[in-house]
């Protein structure tokens, strides 16, 4: 029986629930609400929604996104036959065919792949600073950053959409960064795949980890924004170390 003396102040408050849907746009405004209320629960919904979103979204914008994936694949054949004169432009058409054909399985796939990594690395990261997040925290908080990856596919689409196609010779060119004006063909790949990174939706991605282990792992935000920041420069080690081995 309850206490009719008690104040609604000593009532239990209600845990907050809310849809997917008001989760994905929470995220936008509200991040630290969302990580709290879903900290304990299921990431695949998220992460299935960020996988066929990002998808799609390569798909339907392939046609206007090709001068972009020509140019790469054009510079890094270049590359290969500095390193290996002996490759032949048939063994090189060989490659960009097999590319071709996987690509759209792998807009797919990348983006789940990346979220386990990004969890993996988040989660690792925070017990360097004595968070006390779960790994299934990890992944909630990995999956729901990982909605921007769509967003900005969206919006590469659309500018691509309304730019010269002889302006997009890389994938920077449309990225909102300081990297979109440094020249592709004349920049060393190695300061590309550093200030690639300094970018809005990498920069906003690596905030929501801040806020998300902040929240999930009962860290200080200072805390949290350290960790995020080593997790950006762990993130961004792939590419430079790809770029220097291309060189």
């Amino acid at each position: 029986m309850s206490d009719p003396s008690a104040s609604p102040a000593d009532a239990p408050t209600p845990a907050e629930t809310a849809s997917v849907v008001e989760d994905f746009l929470d995220i936008f405004y509200a991040p630290a609400a969302v990580f709290a209320r879903r900290a304990n629960g299921n990431f695949w919904i998220p992460m299935l929604v960020v996988m066929l979103m990002t998808g799609a979204i390569f798909l339907a914008t392939r046609g206007v996104t090709r001068p972009i994936m020509d140019a790469e694949m054009a510079r890094a054949e270049a590359a290969q036959m500095k390193k290996n004169p002996q490759i032949t432009p048939d063994q090189l058409a060989v490659g960009r065919n097999i590319q071709e054909k996987v690509a759209p399985v792998g807009a797919f796939l990348f983006p789940p792949i990346g979220i386990l990594l990004v969890a993996l690395t988040l989660w690792l990261v925070g017990k360097m600073f004595g968070a006390t997040q779960t790994w299934n925290a990890a992944l909630v908080v990995s999956s729901y950053a990982y909605i921007l990856k769509p967003v900005e596919g969206f919006l590469n689409g659309a500018q691509a959409m309304m730019m010269n196609p002889a302006s997009l010779d890389g994938r920077l060119r449309v990225s909102l960064g300081v990297a979109r004006f440094l020249d592709p063909a004349t920049t060393s790949p190695v300061l590309l795949a550093a200030i690639g990174r300094l970018d809005l939706f990498t920069i906003w991605l690596t905030a929501l980890l801040a806020i998300g282990l902040s929240v999930t792992g009962r860290i200080s935000r200072r805390d949290g924004a350290i960790a995020a920041v080593i997790v950006w420069i762990i993130g961004a080690l792939p590419g430079v170390i790809g770029a220097l081995l291309q060189g």
